[in-house]
């Protein structure tokens, strides 16, 4: 038996990256996905290979409530109910305090932030007449640690510990777990243009800085999101996972 079988789940930012790898790793764990992304193509290509039968695209847009209405209608219409739900959608925009304008600033939180809000507040239902269910935030190492240049990205990933919590504590009664994953330095698009905004940090020093001197492959993050998306996590809500090489376990002199 697979971890995952008879599990329908909802994923977030699925055409590329880290989602793309979360629902590759989902539905060889046995459960059916609906991966939603405003990348249409890239979306619709992920969902073809893995096939109808395990998995379908949705145009969606994580600040829309239409758009989340629209995405979890698909995943009980197509599949019959919604047992997992991974917020994984995410923006960075790379600049100083100063420098940013506001409208960059509410545009991370509104996608990495409030979008989740909005995952959460739309999944109770479903999960609900389900019997429960798991959501799992993809926060980031700058949930815990500033950065320069990211004050947008750091501060919805630190709010984003926080609605976690809360949510864990609203939603237990109905069954419902909510935990939060905190990945490091992952080899995804997002990192790639992370790194590059970075020019002056070189990366052997930043891999050498943690007890697990490299880059993490995208499905080492799944496997953990999988997890927490399985009943063997069934005792585990309102908690933080960290999955970053060690690099904030402390300074490795």
């Amino acid at each position: 038996m697979k971890r995952l079988d008879g599990k329908v789940a909802l994923i977030t930012g699925g055409a590329r990256g880290m989602g793309k790898s979360h629902a590759r790793h989902f539905v060889a764990e046995g459960a059916r996905v609906v991966i939603g992304d405003v990348l249409d193509e890239r979306g619709a290509a992920v969902a073809d290979k893995l096939g109808p039968d395990a998995c379908r695209y949705v145009h969606h847009d994580v600040t829309s409530e239409d758009g989340w209405t629209a995405a979890i209608a698909t995943a009980v219409e197509a599949f019959g109910k919604l047992d997992v739900l991974v917020n994984n959608a995410g923006i960075l925009r790379h600049s100083t305090i100063a420098d940013m304008p506001l409208a960059d600033f509410r545009e991370v939180l509104d996608v990495n932030l409030v979008g989740c809000w909005l995952g959460v507040k739309h999944a109770i239902a479903p999960m609900t007449e389900a019997g429960g269910g798991s959501i799992v935030n993809v926060s980031s190492i700058e949930g815990f640690v500033g950065a320069a240049g990211l004050s947008a990205y750091s501060a919805s990933k630190f709010a984003l510990r926080g609605l976690t919590k809360t949510a864990a504590q609203e939603l237990g009664q109905y069954g419902i777990r909510v935990n939060s994953v905190h990945p490091g330095g992952v080899l995804t698009p997002m990192s790639v243009g992370a790194a590059q905004a970075f020019s002056h940090v070189d990366p052997e020093a930043f891999l050498k800085a943690q007890p697990i001197a490299r880059f993490a492959e995208s499905v080492e993050v799944s496997r953990l999101v999988a997890f927490l998306a399985s009943d063997e996590a069934s005792y585990a809500t309102g908690a933080e996972f960290v999955v970053d090489g060690g690099l904030l376990s402390g300074p490795n002199y």
